[in-house]
């Protein structure tokens, strides 16, 4: 049995139905996490360093590179990213 394919609109939040609220949140979280997996894997750090750098524990860490949003809030991925000496900007549009 063939299913259809459905194009994508960009956005898999959007795409999966979340409400456009959802969908900001969610983008915003995953940019984050996003971020500072990258910024983990260009500085080469173990999950006990990236710890350490963080300021949370090693299975935080690793929920983080594991891709688990669910386990932080906005906030948290904020307050991390400006740990690690990034800054947040927020653009409306």
């Amino acid at each position: 049995m063939n299913e259809p394919i459905t194009s994508s609109s960009g956005n898999v939040f959007a795409d999966l139905g979340f409400p456009s609220e959802e969908v900001a949140l969610l983008t915003m979280r995953a940019q984050l996490m996003s971020h500072l997996r990258e910024t983990i894997r260009a500085h080469e750090w173990t999950q006990t360093e990236a710890a350490k750098h963080l300021g949370i524990g090693q299975p935080h860490v690793s929920d983080l590179m594991r891709g688990k949003w669910d386990k932080f809030s906005l906030d948290m991925l904020i307050t991390l990213v400006c740990r690690v000496g990034m800054r947040v900007a927020i653009a409306v549009a």
